[in-house]
């Protein structure tokens, strides 16, 4: 099973839309869904410094390793052609099967 750190998780956001995008954890109907925001570290106007964006995305990283749901996250950046923009995230519904209710984010 392969995991992730917040750093990789970066770097992927990196290689894909050049941008150190927002990550944040949505529960919708009982779905958890991986939201890549619109807002960016490299944006003057972004809420978190540098630090506080690292250990977010390591807070990231930690439920989706937990979840077993990275290869899934991981392969939906790389092959969508959606990319984020104002008021628009790129939404990656995760598939936790049977587990998904066990999961409150």
């Amino acid at each position: 099973m392969s995991s992730i750190t917040g750093q990789e998780l970066r770097e992927l956001l990196l290689q894909k839309w050049g941008c150190s995008y927002d990550i944040q954890l949505r529960r919708t109907k009982g779905k958890i869904f991986v939201l890549v925001m619109w807002k960016y570290l490299e944006q003057a106007s972004f809420p978190l410094s540098e630090a506080e964006y690292e250990a977010h995305l390591e807070q990231v990283a930690n439920y989706l390793n937990a979840w077993g749901s990275v290869a899934q996250v991981k392969a939906h950046i790389e092959k969508t052609r959606e990319r984020p923009r104002l008021g628009k995230a790129v939404s990656i519904p995760l598939d936790l099967g049977d587990r998904a209710s066990e999961w409150l984010v």
